[in-house]
């Protein structure tokens, strides 16, 4: 497996984090620098086309993770060392990643709040995409963290739940979190299907992802996506899930912003904000998302 290394070494930060995200509640004295605000508008030209969200708001989405999960925790070191970003798992975030580094080298911030603040906004970017609680605060990383550190796309859902634990997230977070996965395109599991999306409308933040897996017929799943839709503790959340867009949303706001405080704790000033409003405009699109979701509804999800 390729993350057995990371659960022992993630195991130590669950009580700490706990304690770092609780007092993430409470409020701050300190206000958001208004060059987040800026930054933002710089975010919307990058990660929006044609009121969707694109590819680099994609990749900045999966860079949350990417930089998170690895020991070290959250601290920029995906888009700092090139070493790190060249690793088979994270080449398709390379352009994306250097373009954030390089905003945050324009606007004198730290690469860690640049690349926590744009996976942020980048959910947001993608029309019905939820608020996530963001913070800046971090210390960029010294070091590329340590390779094999992330779990594989075909774990099984015995290894994704223990990996998530190990940080601190429960199986319910989990499967809100894996539902990012309605934004996603894949481009090295299985290079015959390159830009393959994993739902039929990747520029939309919906519940389609969750249907789509449940009734086959998404365009691509990975292999943890259908392990963990068979498991006896995150299937029916996450059937539950393909129903009940608020009640994932609830969950996924939540478990995001748990995930953009790993590692050490951090000055927390508080710029949600800084980011836009989420993006409800009705497209074309959207109207075809809608029509598809009633149709899968209505005949195939009553069976589950």
């Amino acid at each position: 497996m390729h993350f057995t290394n990371s659960i022992a070494a993630l195991a130590f930060l669950t009580s700490a984090q706990a304690s770092l995200f609780s007092s993430l509640l409470a409020p701050r004295a300190a206000s958001c620098p208004a060059v987040w605000t800026t930054i933002s508008k710089e975010l919307t030209s990058l990660f929006v086309t044609n009121l969707q969200c694109n590819d680099n708001a994609r990749a900045a989405i999966r860079g949350v993770f990417h930089d998170c999960f690895p020991q070290g925790g959250c601290d920029g070191s995906l888009a700092l060392f090139a070493d790190e970003l060249s690793r088979p798992e994270n080449t398709p975030l390379v352009a994306t990643m250097n373009s954030l580094k390089a905003l945050a080298v324009k606007y004198k911030v730290g690469v860690a709040d640049m690349l926590m603040f744009a996976g942020s906004h980048a959910v947001v970017s993608c029309p019905g995409g939820p608020t996530t609680k963001t913070y800046i605060g971090r210390k960029d990383a010294t070091a590329a963290a340590p390779p094999n550190q992330l779990p594989a796309p075909d774990v099984s859902a015995a290894e994704a739940k223990a990996h998530f634990l190990a940080a601190g997230f429960s199986a319910q977070d989990l499967a809100a979190l894996i539902g990012s996965h309605t934004a996603a395109r894949q481009f090295t599991v299985d290079t015959t299907k390159s830009g393959a999306s994993e739902d039929s409308t990747p520029g939309l933040w919906d519940v389609l992802y969750y249907l789509q897996l449940i009734t086959k017929t998404s365009p691509f799943s990975f292999g943890v996506d259908k392990n963990l839709l068979a498991d006896s503790e995150t299937g029916p959340i996450m059937k539950t899930y393909s129903v009940n867009k608020g009640a994932w949303d609830k969950a996924y706001a939540p478990a995001m912003a748990k995930l953009e405080v790993l590692g050490a704790p951090f000055t927390q000033i508080d710029c949600t904000g800084a980011l836009p409003r989420s993006l409800l405009k009705r497209s074309a699109t959207q109207n075809y998302a809608r029509s598809v979701i009633n149709s899968l509804t209505m005949g195939k999800i009553a069976a589950f």
